[in-house]
């Protein structure tokens, strides 16, 4: 099943996990320090929720961390990328990359307001995980440089591009 992912900032995980918990009758499918996520049936949602008190701020300011859809398979992704691509838009491409607990393949695009979305799956759950870029994938990528932690590409790479010297397509490589 597919469905629409949405991560969001929260300046307390736990007050938040009851929130939600609370909004849609579930219990987190995952819960770990600093992060838990929703599998949630009816509206097909996964929703990510990332203790980021700095970038959450006050009031729904900074809220937004990223958007997804999760699809069931690897080919799924492949095929989104795929899409994605031919029809001009900026990909970062990242394979058997370990981001919010989870070992995933995905692709990232961000709207032409920056905010970034990835087409995911699952391939294995993971105990490790640096959850909380924000931004556009320029300022992901310098978080990152910084050691700043996951769920967000290494870099957008233009639709098409090609490594001259490798005659290879170009990916953006792994996030975490």
């Amino acid at each position: 099943m597919a469905r629409v992912q949405l991560a969001l900032n929260v300046s307390d995980v736990d007050a938040a996990v009851e929130f939600y918990g609370k909004l849609f009758g579930v219990e987190p499918a995952k819960r770990r320090p600093g992060y838990a996520n929703f599998a949630i049936d009816s509206p097909p949602l996964k929703l990510v929720l990332i203790e980021n008190p700095d970038a959450r701020g006050a009031g729904v300011a900074g809220a937004l961390n990223h958007l997804g859809v999760e699809v069931e398979s690897a080919e799924q992704v492949s095929a989104a990328t795929a899409r994605l691509a031919g029809a001009g838009l900026a990909t970062a491409v990242e394979e058997n990359t370990t981001c919010c607990y989870a070992l995933q393949d995905k692709v990232w695009v961000d709207d032409p307001d920056g905010a970034p979305w990835e087409v995911y799956t699952v391939l294995a759950d993971s105990d490790s995980a640096r959850p909380g870029s924000t931004g556009s994938a320029a300022d992901r990528l310098d978080s990152q440089e910084q050691g700043a932690g996951c769920c967000a590409p290494a870099a957008v790479v233009p639709a098409g591009a090609v490594d001259l010297l490798a005659a290879q397509p170009v990916s953006a490589g792994h996030c975490c």
